[in-house]
């Protein structure tokens, strides 16, 4: 294993690793069933957890309720002044968010692009950038590292294990600023998971819907290994084309 070095799987640190970088409170965007799920987890890891919904506060509450009890329901600038702020609300909807309000966060993207959902994107769809880049652009005061993405639901809500468990899963990570790729990292492995970093911003193209780790839900080895194929997928020799990148 290697540490943050833009390919390898961050070590384990156990337990109280994200209270130990400094990490007390997870901010979620989205209350639907994937932001609960990560709500859950992230108060299993003994974190706070203030959420927000698309509606009023009493219905996010309501949501939390049934499926993170103990998450708390705030207002967007709450979220916000989070540690962390993990934005799980469809991808479609970014631009409804407040760069303002995100001026100072370390946001988490865990948000996906569906065009049978969001209908054609093109600034979603374009090859030469990560979907990642184009919501750093939008909060353009935010610190936007890409994680938690092609995890699937079920993953989520079932496969969330403890340092060292034979089960345990692996999640890419993507970031341009080492630490920051390193405190989403702490993070990701108190919520369950192997952190494994993918590399740059950029990289995130290389865990987005139509790849080959997404949804995979597979231990960090393999993960690791699909990343590295990427540049030989379909999709991987079309980003390169449109990157100037060669295959390898």
């Amino acid at each position: 294993m290697t540490g943050n070095d833009g390919r390898g799987v961050v070590p384990s640190a156990g337990g109280g690793v994200a209270q130990g970088r400094g990490i007390t409170t997870v901010g979620i965007v989205g209350t639907g069933r994937v932001g609960c799920a990560l709500a859950r987890l992230a108060l299993d890891a003994g974190l706070a957890v203030v959420g927000s919904g698309s509606g009023p506060l009493d219905r996010a509450q309501a949501q939390l309720d049934a499926r993170a009890p103990g998450a708390v329901a705030g207002t967007l600038a709450e979220v916000a002044a989070a540690d962390v702020v993990i934005l799980a609300i469809p991808l479609g909807r970014f631009r409804e968010l407040d760069p303002e309000a995100f001026r100072r966060s370390l946001v988490v993207d865990a948000m996906n692009y569906w065009w049978e959902l969001d209908g054609a994107r093109p600034d979603l769809d374009d090859p030469t950038t990560s979907t990642s880049e184009t919501v750093q652009t939008h909060l353009a005061g935010a610190r936007v590292v890409k994680a938690l993405n092609h995890m699937s639901l079920y993953e989520l809500e079932n496969l969330a294990f403890p340092p060292g468990h034979p089960e345990r899963r692996g999640a890419a990570i993507a970031g341009d600023v080492a630490e920051d790729v390193q405190a989403v990292a702490t993070l990701v492995d108190a919520l369950g998971f192997d952190p494994v970093v993918a590399g740059s911003l950029a990289d995130g193209v290389r865990f987005e819907p139509g790849t080959e780790v997404f949804g995979a839900d597979d231990d960090a080895g393999e993960v690791r290994a699909m990343l590295d194929r990427f540049w030989q997928s379909q999709r991987g020799r079309v980003v390169g084309r449109a990157r100037g990148v060669g295959e390898g």
